[in-house]
């Protein structure tokens, strides 16, 4: 039977490749989703994809696709360090969440040394770039592979 993950970018995550390429490299969204839809097929995995700027959509959205899927790959980038409401939605999931960030956010800003998200969190993953992502799939599938 094949495992169905959800992945969910929150704000900004959709100028990926036009902003702060320093930061979050030159990689489209599309480009890093392919990436992981080929390894998907590779593993028996299916994925569904989902970005907002809105806290409030992210929260709804989380609380939805529970239901559907085995585990979620979520990048809260900036809510992570702000959104308390983002935090107990993701600790009240009953499937395991693993958070990515594309930067190293304990190099930066010192507001975005703290994760919110990553208290509640089964993995977190940070600084490796679009790589995590991937990362962050091979953890979840290998979550449920080793039973």
């Amino acid at each position: 039977m094949a495992l169905q993950f959800a992945v969910v970018n929150g704000p900004n995550l959709n100028r990926l490749g036009k902003r702060e390429n320093h930061h979050y490299g030159s990689q489209t969204w599309n480009s890093i989703f392919k990436e992981l839809e080929m390894f998907g097929r590779a593993h028996d995995i299916s994925l569904e994809a989902f970005q907002s700027n809105s806290e409030g959509a992210l929260i709804d959205y989380l609380q939805e696709v529970e239901f559907r899927v085995q585990g979620i790959l979520f990048n809260p980038g900036a809510y992570a360090h702000t959104s308390i409401a983002l935090r107990d939605c993701v600790a009240s999931l009953s499937v395991p969440v693993v958070e990515v960030h594309l930067s190293k956010i304990g190099k930066r800003e010192s507001f975005r040394t703290h994760s919110y998200i990553a208290e509640v969190a089964e993995g977190y993953i940070v600084g490796f770039g679009a790589f995590g992502y991937s990362l962050g799939l091979k953890l979840l599938h290998d979550h449920f592979k080793q039973g």
